[in-house]
């Protein structure tokens, strides 16, 4: 489960909250809580994503015994098929029971992004157009890993729109 968790991965989402929060705490709007919730909320997804593209990648054959990099848990036999799918399912219904209290606390700009970064997270392998394999994956993790990471983390904080928080967003999602 930890091979499958990719921990070399979780940086790209711990970044996004740190600088989000970093703002937010330089505009007096810090807030413990939801910052907290925002970075359980991105390590979840960031692991969901992976186990989900483990999982979808075997299923469609793309993961073989060829494949070059680190090894998969589904391809490689460590995790079963179906304890997998159950496993990633899980992760991603946590996401969303903690998600629902930072939607209390942000309202419907959270709501939306909670939704889109969910969805993404399984598009990214799944579905009848795979991100990651249409040349889509850089683009979404920027979309997610920057300005939905980053102004995000600032808004669930602070209740406000700022453009600060959209600029210092672009180098984190690059």
């Amino acid at each position: 489960w930890i091979l499958g968790a990719r921990p070399r991965t979780l940086p790209a989402a711990i970044a996004p909250v740190v600088v989000g929060s970093a703002l937010a705490f330089a505009h007096d709007g810090f807030s413990f809580w939801p910052a907290l919730a925002a970075l359980v909320c991105a390590l979840l997804i960031q692991i969901g994503t992976n186990l989900a593209n483990d999982y979808f990648d075997h299923l469609r054959g793309i993961d073989t015994v060829e494949r070059k990099g680190p090894l998969r848990v589904a391809q490689s036999g460590l995790i079963p098929m179906n304890e997998l799918r159950l496993g990633t399912s899980l992760v991603f219904a946590v996401t969303a029971a903690i998600g629902v209290y930072l939607i209390v606390v942000g309202g419907p700009v959270i709501l939306a992004i909670g939704i889109a970064s969910l969805i993404a997270a399984v598009a990214y392998s799944a579905g009848p157009y795979p991100l990651s394999s249409h040349g889509l994956g850089d683009l979404f993790a920027f979309v997610f890993f920057g300005l939905a990471g980053v102004f995000g983390t600032y808004y669930v904080q602070t209740q406000q729109y700022n453009a600060l928080a959209l600029y210092v967003a672009i180098p984190i999602g690059a």
